[in-house]
């Protein structure tokens, strides 16, 4: 039965990934991902022998009606992103809701996500949480900001490494200084790093040093 597999990935460690999930890759007729170059790492290291096909934000509005046509006439195909589960900041919304629109089956596996391990090293509460994944650059920001500044849930946030320091300034500007929160880089990795303290700490923290690798950040709620 013709079936689009979502398929979460080890967001750093190759050791974090569900006997299933190998499973399905290697089952699969096709795996689309976002970099084939690094998903191709990952399945050789599980030796893996697949096709590959590029899935990613700049060519999925075209290639989704490929993927479809190639659902509809029976194909199982297995979706990856570079790390973690795909949908969740990075492609993947787009061809589920086209797939369900098609009666195309479609099945998520449990898997990797960062902001799960980043939520509970936190040390905030995590029973409830809004997750924010990556905010805009400029237009809406100021303004989201603001509002969730009244937030009282634990906020969560991914950011990339060279606007890290410039976030948690401007985080410290609209939520105040003290408010508590950590920064975790590099989740599951050799150089993993769970910084915490206040919003005004943590900018003191990471301004005084070069920062690598995927960043989320936890900050408490009102």
């Amino acid at each position: 039965m013709a079936r689009l597999y979502i398929v979460p990935t080890p967001i750093g460690n190759l050791e974090d990934i569900t006997l299933r999930a190998i499973r399905i890759l290697k089952e699969a007729e096709l795996v689309l991902a976002e970099d084939t170059r690094k998903t191709l790492i990952l399945l050789k290291h599980y030796g893996i022998e697949n096709k590959l096909s590029s899935h990613h934000a700049f060519n999925e509005h075209k290639s989704v009606h490929a993927v479809i046509e190639r659902l509809k006439g029976g194909s199982t195909i297995a979706l990856v992103s570079d790390a973690g589960t795909p949908g969740i900041s990075d492609p993947g919304f787009l061809l589920v809701r086209e797939c369900l629109k098609e009666n195309i089956m479609v099945e998520c596996l449990p898997g990797p996500t960062a902001l799960i391990p980043a939520l509970v090293n936190s040390g905030l509460p995590c029973d409830r949480f809004v997750f924010e994944g990556f905010l805009r650059h400029k237009k809406g920001r100021q303004t989201r900001l603001f509002k969730l500044a009244e937030e009282e849930s634990t906020l969560v946030f991914y950011e990339s490494p060279h606007r890290l320091v410039k976030t948690l300034e401007q985080f410290a500007g609209v939520f105040g200084p003290g408010r508590l929160a950590c920064v975790s880089r590099e989740l599951s990795k050799i150089h993993e790093e769970n910084a915490r303290g206040t919003l005004e700490e943590l900018a003191g923290h990471f301004r005084s040093k070069v920062v690598k690798g995927e960043i989320v950040i936890v900050v408490g709620g009102k």
